[in-house]
């Protein structure tokens, strides 16, 4: 881990940022609920997504800007993942050290890989991992909440603003819980990540002593819970208990948010149980998949979470390319895409190319297929983003 390619890193960010945000259309839509048995919870709001297709399954005040106390670390911890320098080590500052609320017990002066440090934020909640990693990746905690709130306007989360890294309670620190669901989906869709919050256990080096940091995550979804492979936990006075988790059963993973909850482990059962029972993954396309009557075929595999009775209402509408009108590049055998519909919203599109040709990569999820960008609602994301780079290649890089 320590030799990761810093160009791989960024060109892994970037198709995750690609990912994510292609679906965002589809996040902010709740398809009717269909002969469901009613869901409720005792979490002041919550929200349900499926994260290979982006589909929001189940949100209560899904919108409300809420405190969330260290859930806040689910942004801290990609934005290191997408543009710390994992060969440098991370020393702990005079800020960091002995940092309020949880702790990972840094000491100062002490250094430690960016990846360890990663796994104590996200398994033991460590505030002072927390500031460590800002200051090591953004050069300032400031300059590491400016990436943090700079990320949340490049996914398009509306209901979002961060003052610090941790998620101690600040005024103007707020995230929903649709927002958090969708900022989760995105963070599942990075191996490193993944890996980090479904570790159960971590031994790290420890320079100051004979024996080993050894961490136990907190999260104990993944012991009480089949299949459970995340997220994190969170906890202040001013926001209560927070819980942000994750499941995956039959290929399909469920992201579960929910906020101020007392009774957020079995809310969360609770929740993932409807989702797998409710909206199970199926397959409108296939990969190789010939289309009838022309001698084309789809290029990669397509499935959406659909409840009973709402399979039929999904159709899919060809979309033959003419290069000659269009200036399009069909090198290669492509010719065109296929649209996937419900409702009169497009939720996927997906590419087709003449039989015999060499298909594309095969891709992880739905998501990957999803063509269409929408408009992010939040205005000069696009200067935003930019500015971000900039401020963080100027100030922060060697």
């Amino acid at each position: 881990m320590n030799n990761v390619n810093k160009k791989m890193k960024y060109m892994i960010s970037m198709a995750l940022l690609i990912v994510v945000s292609l679906s965002a259309i589809m996040m902010n839509v709740v398809l009717a609920q269909k002969d469901l048995p009613s869901i409720s919870t005792h979490a002041q709001a919550a929200a349900l997504i499926d994260v290979s297709s982006g589909r929001l399954l189940y949100s209560h005040q899904g919108d409300e800007e809420l405190r969330i106390a260290s859930l806040t670390k689910i942004m801290t911890a990609i934005v290191a993942i997408e543009q710390g320098q994992f060969n440098k080590p991370v020393r702990v500052s005079k800020n960091a050290y002995a940092k309020e609320g949880s702790s990972i017990f840094l000491k100062l002066g002490e250094e430690m890989s960016l990846e360890n440090m990663l796994y104590g934020l996200m398994m033991r909640s460590g505030n002072d991992a927390a500031t460590a990693i800002a200051e090591h990746v953004g050069g300032s905690e400031e300059g590491f909440v400016f990436l943090m709130n700079a990320k949340a306007v490049e996914l398009g989360l509306k209901h979002t603003h961060f003052m610090n890294p941790h998620g101690l309670d600040a005024e103007g620190h707020y995230s929903s819980a649709n927002d958090l669901a969708r900022l989760t989906a995105y963070a599942m869709h990075n191996p490193i990540f993944k890996e980090i919050v479904k570790t159960p256990v971590k031994k790290v080096p420890n320079p100051n002593e004979s024996w080993d940091y050894k961490w136990d995550n907190k999260n104990k979804m993944l012991r009480f819970y089949e299949g459970a492979d995340g997220v994190k936990t969170g906890y202040t006075k001013k926001a209560f208990r927070c819980l942000v988790s994750s499941a995956t059963r039959n290929g399909q993973q469920l992201v579960t948010v929910t906020i101020n909850d007392g009774d957020d482990w079995n809310d969360h059962r609770k929740m993932l149980d409807y989702g797998f029972a409710n909206y199970p993954l199926v397959e409108f396309l296939k990969r190789g998949q010939k289309i009838d009557g022309y001698e084309i075929v789809v290029s990669q595999s397509f499935s959406y979470p659909v409840a009973n009775g709402e399979q039929n209402e999904i159709s899919n509408r060809l979309v033959l390319t003419d290069q000659r009108k269009s200036g399009e590049d069909l090198s290669f055998g492509l010719r065109g895409r296929i649209e996937v519909i419900h409702d009169g919203v497009i939720i996927g599109k997906v590419p087709v190319y003449t039989i015999g040709s060499v298909l594309p990569k095969k891709v992880e999820s739905s998501k990957d297929v999803l063509l269409q960008k929408p408009s992010f609602s939040i205005q000069n994301s696009t200067w935003l983003q930019s500015l971000g780079h900039v401020f963080k290649k100027l100030l922060f890089e060697d």
